[in-house]
């Protein structure tokens, strides 16, 4: 008996010092907790890569290059930030993958992800309390569910300022758009700006997500706007097309299905068509020259950017997925930052955990993103009366055209605010 007392306070003592050894080199803190300072943030980013149809490794690996970053210079507040990747496939049961997979990690939020998937991981961080902070701005939950808190208006507010940017120059426009429940909204939200401008309705053309012939699209696109007649030829006529990465091929079969040289204006939206797009397709001769774009932040040669070009540079380490002239990267560049800036409102010795970090982002004044957006709250006063879109914050666009090879601010065109004319446009979610 003595001798099994005696086992059993040694097996007692050695439990006990190596729980406190643990206790002190920190590997009981949950991985989605920060266990004080010095403590560890997990989050996650997920995008679709190497599908068939839009992907979006930039914004992964941006997600990568600030998290070396930021811990290179002692982390958030000094706390580690760990951050987790996922490709989300451009399918549902990939992005719900995705967020089941951060709910097992315990992590203190998604941020900067992308999915046209909103009903499949929204869910999943709902229920755990999860928010979801600057996703790209495609799927409609993004601008409904109370977890999330977008950093743009996603591509309702791009698709609105594309129809006031056409509403001033055309007479007729043709959008070419995905057959999809998200490309549904589209001509709802092209229209909305057009109306504003008075401007007669787009021609509405559907197109396969994963498409490679737009022969039959470009086709209509062109008899819907080239005209013919005296009267006709005299109008001005518009194509614009946001099919993600196939709208290069999109206008591809565009300009050969146009022998004639009518040039109808092209145009689109950030993400759709970007600086690397134009530099690839001949820069000063690119097809896209003269193209009018809708973007959400400034002109990536604003010096606004500077910051995080120089993250870019110095701790992407040659991944050619991240450039900083794609608006995947910037959009993450951002909820980062409105990530970085909500974890330093806590304590030092403060624990933060996915709860806390959703009652911050709810009540917290509003965050700075260094000119890149108009600061940032999603506060209940906060919210715009948008059908469709009530978690909408921001809805300011900025407009663009390719010049020599650039793409540069519009001349005569200040950003503008688009959600007077989201409120005004039909419900479309």
């Amino acid at each position: 008996m003595t001798i099994s007392r005696r086992a059993a306070s040694l097996s007692r003592t050695v439990v006990a010092t190596a729980m406190g050894a643990c206790l002190v080199a920190g590997c009981g803190t949950l991985p989605g907790g920060s266990g004080g300072s010095g403590g560890t943030i997990t989050v996650m980013t997920f995008a679709p890569e190497g599908t068939g149809a839009t992907n979006m490794p930039g914004m992964t690996g941006m997600a990568k290059a600030y998290e070396r970053w930021v811990n290179a210079k002692g982390g958030i507040n000094g706390r580690k930030l760990r951050v987790l990747t996922c490709n989300e496939k451009n399918t549902p049961s990939g992005a719900a993958d995705c967020a089941r997979k951060a709910v097992a990690e315990k992590a203190v939020a998604v941020v900067g992800s992308y999915s046209q998937h909103g009903r499949a991981f929204m869910a999943p961080l709902e229920a755990e309390g999860i928010p979801f902070i600057g996703g790209y701005g495609v799927s409609s939950e993004e601008f409904q569910s109370p977890l999330s808190y977008p950093v743009n208006g996603g591509q309702s507010v791009l698709i609105a300022g594309a129809g006031h940017q056409l509403g001033r120059v055309c007479d007729q426009v043709a959008l070419v758009r995905p057959d999809t429940i998200a490309g549904d909204t589209l001509p709802v939200l092209l229209n909305a700006g057009l109306r504003a401008n008075k401007m007669a309705d787009a021609t509405d053309i559907r197109a396969a997500e994963d498409s490679a012939d737009f022969k039959p699209q470009a086709s209509e696109a062109l008899a819907h706007t080239a005209g013919t007649g005296k009267e006709k030829e005299k109008e001005k006529g518009c194509v614009t097309a946001v099919l993600g990465e196939r709208t290069e091929t999109f206008f591809d079969a565009f300009r050969r299905t146009d022998p004639q040289r009518r040039k109808p204006q092209i145009s689109s939206v950030l993400g759709s068509v970007s600086q690397s797009l134009v530099d690839r397709t001949g820069g000063r001769e690119s097809p896209f020259e003269g193209a009018y774009i809708t973007s959400w932040y400034p002109v990536s040669s604003d010096p606004v950017w500077e910051p995080m070009r120089k993250v870019v540079t110095d701790f992407a380490f040659g991944d050619d997925t991240v450039d900083p002239d794609d608006s995947g990267a910037q959009t993450t560049w951002i909820a980062y930052t409105v990530l970085s800036e909500i974890v330093k409102r806590f304590g030092e010795d403060e624990d933060v955990d996915a709860r806390k970090v959703k009652r911050s982002l709810n009540e917290s004044q509003p965050v700075k993103t260094g000119g890149l957006t108009p600061d940032l709250s999603w506060r209940y006063q906060d919210m715009r009366a948008v059908a469709g879109f009530p978690r909408i914050v921001n809805g300011q666009v900025t407009f663009q055209i390719v010049q020599s090879g650039r793409l540069v601010a519009q001349p005569g065109e200040k950003s503008l605010d688009m959600t007077p004319t989201l409120v005004q446009a039909p419900r479309t979610a």
